[in-house]
């Protein structure tokens, strides 16, 4: 990777970041260290790495990424706000009643693949999916992010 692209990836990260304190704002909840501990991952991942289409969030030929720590679930809807997945004005809307954010991703948000927050459990639901398109011959690849915390917890402790 060359310097410019390191330096675009860098910037992105730090957009990533911005994103996410305007999700929480003030006096909101939220995992900010570790929403933002990602924020350079996310860059990589969704703006370098990752074969993703805004306009066709459910091409079978896509790369998933899961976030495992649901509890994160800031980080990645910064990413997929910048790649265009839904409008801006809905991260002044996280976790509210007329918003399409909440608290752990959900299904309706497109380019969410999975509903995390029971810790522990991506990392199945991630072999589970990459087994599957490797049954179809699929040329896709499945991205799972984990936290420490649920390195002890639910099926990986198990």
């Amino acid at each position: 990777m060359n310097e410019t692209k390191v330096r675009e990836l860098q910037a992105v990260a730090k957009q990533l970041r911005c994103n996410v304190l305007e999700m929480i704002g003030v006096g909101k909840a939220g995992h900010w260290g570790g929403s933002v501990s990602l924020a350079e991952t996310m860059a990589v991942l969704y703006f370098n790495t990752m074969r993703v289409d805004r306009n066709n969030p459910k091409n079978p030929e896509r790369d998933r990424l899961l976030l495992s720590k649901g509890h994160a679930a800031l980080i990645q809807y910064a990413a997929l706000c910048e790649l265009g997945f839904f409008p801006r004005e809905e991260l002044k809307k996280v976790k509210s009643l007329n918003g399409l954010l909440q608290g752990h991703p959900d299904l309706t948000v497109p380019g969410i693949e999975a509903v995390t927050g029971s810790l522990g459990q991506g990392l199945s639901l991630g072999v589970g999916m990459s087994l599957a398109l490797r049954l179809d011959k699929s040329p896709s690849h499945v991205y799972v992010i984990m936290g420490d915390g649920e390195q002890s917890e639910g099926q990986l402790w198990e």
